[in-house]
């Protein structure tokens, strides 16, 4: 934050800081929920197709076309469970609701607050939690990584 800012100022500063974050996390959540979404209607239409075409078992080419789709659902869901773009989607809507409330919060304060009774002291908790709500997207994002990296691949 700036030095020598007023606390009104402050609060207003802090405030654009919580609605970029905001924006962060609902551009990602578009993102991660896009790609989970293509990947889940892929891997389902591959699949569907390929039971399909496996029941024409009389045509050589259909067997191999229904086979080669079998080979892309497996990839497909191997590329799923690496990439875990659900559950980053998923976290990104819980940061967007933290952002959110926090958002109410300060604004409420700001609101209710005469400009000489807003002090720092004031601005302090919601600062903390501005910070918390990073901490705690950036803690979940390490944790998901890890989880996803075979041991062999983290020594």
């Amino acid at each position: 934050m700036g030095a020598g800012l007023a606390p009104m100022e402050t609060a207003g500063h802090l405030l654009e800081k919580i609605r970029q974050g905001n924006a962060y996390a609902r551009s990602r959540k578009k993102r991660f929920r896009l790609a989970s979404s293509a990947l889940k209607v892929l891997t389902l239409s591959l699949s569907a197709a390929s039971t399909i075409i496996l029941g024409l078992q009389s045509l050589n080419l259909w067997a191999g076309l229904a086979f080669a789709f079998v080979a892309l659902v497996t990839l497909l869901g191997a590329v799923e469970s690496f990439f875990n773009w659900r559950s980053r989607w998923v976290l990104m809507e819980e940061t967007q609701h933290r952002f959110r409330r926090l958002a109410d919060d300060l604004e409420y304060l700001i609101a209710s607050t005469p400009t000489a009774n807003l002090t720092y002291d004031r601005l302090q908790p919601i600062f903390d939690e501005y910070q918390s709500v990073w901490a705690h997207l950036s803690e979940r994002w390490l944790q998901e990584r890890r989880t996803l990296t075979s041991p062999s691949e983290s020594q």
